[in-house]
This record gives C-alpha cells, sequence and structure tokens, in this order.
C-alpha cells in the first residue's frame, strides 16, 4: 500500500477523476484544484478511524469509563501501530549526500545580497551532489532553489529553505509563512505556490517569506499529534523572526501566518515573539488554553474552512510517556479568544486559493486593513 502525503495528488480513480481513500479507507470527494499548504479533501489525520473521533470537533476528554476509555485506547493502539509502520516506511529511502548550510553571520539590509549568493551557491552545490547520486528529483529541486532569494538552505536530509519573495530590505510590511506536516525540498513546490499567491496579492510594497526552517511532521505519524516537534522548531522560527526584523528594520509591520502543525509552531515561539500579527490557519490546537496565554503581544487571529477535516480533529492534550499528545483548545472557539476570520467554503488546502475569502482576509492582515477584515 503506497501512502499519500499531505498536499500530493491522489492517484486517478477508474471513473477518470481523482478518488482518494480517506483515513479510514473509504473513497473522499476529489481534491480541490486550488493553491494551499496541504490537500484538501477528508481526512487524511491519524486520529479518522479512532473509535468516537469521526465528527465530533469537540472536547474529548482522555480519562474517564465507557466510551472515553475505549477511545483513549484506540489512541494508544493508534499511536503503537504509527511508531512501528511510519518508521520502517521512511527507513526505506536512503539519504541524498548534500553540504552543510553556509555559516554566515546575522543578515542586515547591507548584507542581505551577499546572504543570497552564499544560500545559492550551495543550494547548486547540493544539486550536484544529488545528481552525482542519481536522484534526479532531489537535484532539480535543488537547482531551482539556487535561482532564488534564500536567507537559509539546508539541503541535507527532508531539507531546510527560507525564501524570499520581494524586496525584505524596502519593505514596510513582511508576512512570514510557516508550513504544517510533510513539507521538505521534495515537495517545497506546493508550499512556495501559497507563498505566490499571497505576494501576487500584496503588491510591491511587501515581502513574504516562505519559512521551511523545521524538521515537519509526517501526516500519518505519531510526531503529528504531539508537540515535539514544534518545541524543536521554535528557536529556529524566533531566530528567522529575528533576521527578517533586522533586515526590514523596527518600522515593518511583521505578520505570522501559520498553517496546520505550523500553528503549533508558531504558539511554541509566540511568547515576547516581535511580529505584529499571529494567524492560525486551519489550526488543531496550539497546545494553550487561551489566546492570552501565547504571551504575546500580536494579535491572534484563527480561521477554518466550512470543508476543512482539522474541525474532525478532537481538542484534547494529555501527558503520555513523557510527551504531550494532543493540542488542546480549538482556536476557532469563543473560549479561545482568538479574532476569528472568514475562510470561506475551503478545505484544509484551501486558504491561500486565488479569489477566496480566506486568501482576501490575510492580504488585509498582512497589510494593516484589520477593521475590513471579515467574520
Amino acid at each position: 500500500m503506497v501512502r499519500e502525503r499531505e498536499g500530493e495528488p491522489a492517484r486517478a480513480g477508474a471513473g477518470g477523476g481523482f478518488a482518494r481513500p480517506d483515513a479510514c479507507g473509504a473513497p473522499s470527494r476529489p481534491p480541490s484544484p486550488a493553491l494551499g499548504f496541504a490537500r484538501a479533501g477528508g481526512p487524511p489525520s491519524p486520529w479518522g478511524c479512532l473509535p468516537g473521533l469521526q465528527g465530533t470537533g469537540g472536547g474529548t476528554t482522555a480519562r474517564g469509563s465507557g466510551r472515553g476509555a475505549r477511545w483513549w485506547r484506540g489512541v494508544l493502539a493508534s499511536l503503537v501501530a504509527c511508531a512501528v509502520v511510519v518508521p520502517l516506511a521512511g527507513a526505506a529511502r536512503a539519504r541524498v549526500p548534500a553540504p552543510g548550510p553556509a555559516v554566515l553571520a546575522a543578515p542586515s539590509a547591507a548584507t542581505l545580497d551577499a546572504v543570497y549568493a552564499a544560500h545559492r551557491a550551495n543550494a547548486l552545490e547540493a544539486a550536484r551532489m544529488a545528481d552525482a547520486y542519481g536522484d534526479r528529483g532531489r537535484a532539480a529541486a535543488d537547482r531551482a532553489l539556487a535561482g532564488r532569494r534564500l536567507l537559509y538552505f539546508d539541503g541535507r536530509g527532508p531539507g531546510l529553505v527560507t525564501e524570499v519573495l520581494g524586496d525584505l530590505a524596502h519593505a514596510d510590511r513582511v508576512a512570514v509563512l510557516v508550513p504544517g506536516s510533510d513539507t521538505g525540498i521534495d515537495t517545497y513546490g506546493r508550499f512556495r505556490a501559497t507563498a505566490l499567491a499571497l505576494h501576487e496579492r500584496l503588491g510591491g510594497r511587501a515581502a513574504v517569506v516562505a519559512w521551511l526552517g523545521y524538521a515537519t511532521p509526517g501526516t500519518v505519524s505519531t510526531t503529528v499529534a504531539t508537540t515535539d516537534r514544534a518545541e524543536d522548531a521554535a528557536p529556529g522560527l524566533r531566530k528567522a523572526v529575528s533576521d527578517v526584523r533586522a533586515v526590514a528594520g523596527p518600522r515593518a509591520r511583521i505578520s505570522l501566518l501559520c498553517h496546520s502543525y505550523g500553528s503549533v509552531v508558531c504558539a511554541e515561539a509566540a511568547d515576547g515573539l516581535d511580529v505584529d500579527d499571529i494567524a492560525l490557519l486551519g489550526s488543531p490546537g496550539t497546545g494553550a488554553d487561551t489566546a492570552a496565554a501565547l504571551r504575546t503581544r500580536a494579535r491572534i487571529w484563527a480561521a477554518r474552512g466550512a470543508d476543512d477535516w482539522i474541525g474532525n480533529v478532537p481538542h484534547l492534550s494529555a501527558d503520555l510517556l513523557g510527551t504531550t499528545v494532543g493540542f488542546g483548545a480549538d482556536p476557532v472557539s469563543p473560549a479561545f479568544g482568538a479574532r476569528v476570520f472568514a475562510a470561506g467554503d475551503g478545505g484544509h488546502s484551501d486558504y491561500f486559493a486565488p479569489g477566496s475569502a480566506s486568501l482576501a482576509n490575510l492580504t488585509r492582515i498582512v497589510l494593516g486593513e484589520t477593521s475590513a477584515v471579515t467574520s
């Protein structure tokens, strides 16, 4: 059985369309062709087939008797299965050789061109090494990145990339995008497409930073259900925001736009972060009970498309074997206290779809036109 990654198109079905099975093996609706961080359609979540989870969307507790106890045993069984199956599946693909990242001082407006040049050269060398290794797909992806404005590049393993769209040194509005699961150099194109869609709406006064700065979890894995990857990623995101601020200057307005598991990363990094707005898109939760608990001066926004499967993920949080499973309160619930904005009828992949309500509202947030944001 071949596992489909989040954001990748399904195989063509017998009827000529795209029929993708959901997490329980039943056929789901065809995926949307719109741009997005992740795929549209039914839930690929590891929660999807667990007892008592489908369609709940509410607060399910981890402890108790009867149905709750049976549900929790289902969670444990699912996590154990993922812990065995996913590492074995991932072990089949050998790591493509690549050079270590360029070691540079923190960027500034004066050194930005030199930073871009160093990381472009690194990406070009990574492409050469991938070619020699025989991985033509990775070589092509690295080569494409070698022609772009890179604040950071590391071609080792799944890969890390920070790309700038626009003139960061002179922008007065900057959006930093943080992706969710199953995002790496091999799948970077779909993440970049969302950054391009936003940048086209913002116009020349703004820059967009696509931050693939952490090892994202697999959609079907134990890591996607815990805060571990987010905790590891938070220092890197804080540094990236600091670098953006150093280049763009103190007057630039910076917004953090965080999709799916990326919203957990943003929440871990939020305390004291020098940004003006944080938008949580298709979020499973943040690990915090309220927006105030994130301890940031930034305005906290949240949105969920009407057809986003993430609405079926239960909002629980429990300590299990030294880690936290689940992400707690629903960011679009009134009790959380975020500014909820309209995302239309889109699915999990549609927050940056051209012409969508969510993209229009994200554009207003980044530009500082907050009074025009629709709810």
